[in-house]
């Protein structure tokens, strides 16, 4: 299995479960790992051969900036259905994170696997 990945991939969204939050755009950070087989790209040196991982960050950045969900959590299971329907990936790592969103913490955030690595 190889792994092709987007790291911190930012999207601005409306997410959260205040008031406040629902009258705001926050960002939310995006790191996802996708298994897949490059031997065929790596071969062919053919981008259709390939999982395009701005294709996966196009798809991403238009669903996330206009969701308005209240939980990570469902933002998170809704992403990784996009990418393992859309994309044929068979296994993912997803990590979604709210910068900010706890005093004194970096980020906070799910990471969730979704598939099967074999």
């Amino acid at each position: 299995m190889d792994i092709v990945y987007i790291r911190d991939l930012k999207i601005e969204t409306v997410i959260g479960i205040f008031d406040w939050e629902r009258r705001i755009r926050q960002t939310v950070s995006i790191d996802l790992e996708m298994a897949t087989d490059i031997r065929r790209a790596a071969a062919s040196d053919d981008i259709k051969d390939t999982l395009d991982y701005k294709a996966v960050a196009k798809r991403l950045i238009a669903f996330v900036s206009e969701s308005e969900f209240l939980l990570v959590e469902t933002l998170s299971e809704k992403v990784a259905e996009i990418v393992l329907t859309e994309f044929d990936v068979p296994w993912l790592r997803l990590r979604l994170s709210k910068p900010g969103a706890v005093r004194g913490s970096q980020d906070v955030g799910i990471i969730i696997e979704r598939g099967s690595k074999s």
